[in-house]
């Protein structure tokens, strides 16, 4: 991962072009990604519960739930063939090709409860560097927010290996929440295949584990860090296109939340 300290949003802008000009993001095209404190580390919600726990035990979990989600919610969605996912999670391969092609066992499933707080194993991005950085700047707490910028696939080839952690992409072709459009989503997976346990499974890896590699022709990583003091002025451009709370969210709530902004800080600066 490169760190690129920038002065002001207009630096952060300029930059990007150059970068985006530079490099070429391959047929998976450039992921974006905003966090309010620029210390934070790269964790899923899922590491944030500090749990280390394999694949086969986290879809245990979500598919034990299922129903009383989709029961409370009106919802349904596809179970995975529980036969299938178990062969799959017991070797290298089969379950490696599924997710190097966007496979992803109740994708829609895991997406949907990525966006509604259960703890998740994807870590969510945009393809979209301005809602990237509405969700960088929508609090304002920290001196520095961060806005990541991510290619998967500069070259359009990945190299991978079964003891090594990976990262998977998947894409936007998915039915899920209305968040997931609006917000113009795309997730990360990174996992890695344990031989070291008495059954050897797949387990779940910290992204980090991989964009501290620093690797050259995959998996480039870059860290833009801007001073928080540029929020204000970030926040009232995006809303000049309406890029805002309600857009991204659809709620009351977010309603509430524009509508303070706009109130509060955009008109008593």
């Amino acid at each position: 991962m490169k760190e690129i300290a920038v002065a002001s949003w207009e630096e952060f802008e300029e930059r990007l072009r150059a970068l985006r000009t530079e490099i070429s993001a391959g047929l998976t095209g450039w992921l974006y990604r905003g966090q309010e404190d620029a210390s934070w580390p790269l964790l899923t919600t899922l590491e944030r519960r500090k749990e280390r726990i394999s694949v086969k035990d986290y879809y245990a979990r979500i598919l034990r739930v299922k129903t009383e989600i989709e029961v409370f919610t009106g919802r349904d969605w596809d179970s995975p063939d529980d036969e299938k996912l178990r062969a799959d999670l017991a070797e290298y391969d089969n379950f490696n090709l599924r997710l190097s092609f966007g496979e992803l066992p109740a994708y829609s499933y895991m997406a949907y409860l990525r966006h509604h707080g259960f703890p998740s194993p994807l870590l969510d991005w945009t393809r979209s560097p301005y809602v990237a950085a509405y969700f960088a700047f929508r609090q304002g707490k920290r001196e520095k927010v961060a806005l990541y910028a991510y290619a998967e696939r500069p070259k359009n080839v990945k190299v991978s290996g079964s003891s090594h952690p990976m990262i998977y992409v998947f894409g936007p072709h998915v039915k899920t929440h209305r968040r997931h459009f609006s917000q113009r989503s795309t997730y990360t997976l990174c996992a890695y295949f344990n031989t070291t346990t008495k059954l050897p499974t797949w387990f779940f890896a910290h992204h980090d584990a991989v964009f501290d590699l620093s690797e050259s022709e995959q998996d480039l990583l870059f860290k833009f860090t801007i001073p928080c003091s540029e929020r204000v002025k970030v926040l009232s451009k995006l809303n000049e296109y309406n890029l805002n709370a309600v857009s991204l969210f659809g709620s009351e709530e977010s309603l509430m939340e524009t509508l303070a902004i706009q109130e509060f800080e955009f008109n008593h600066r």
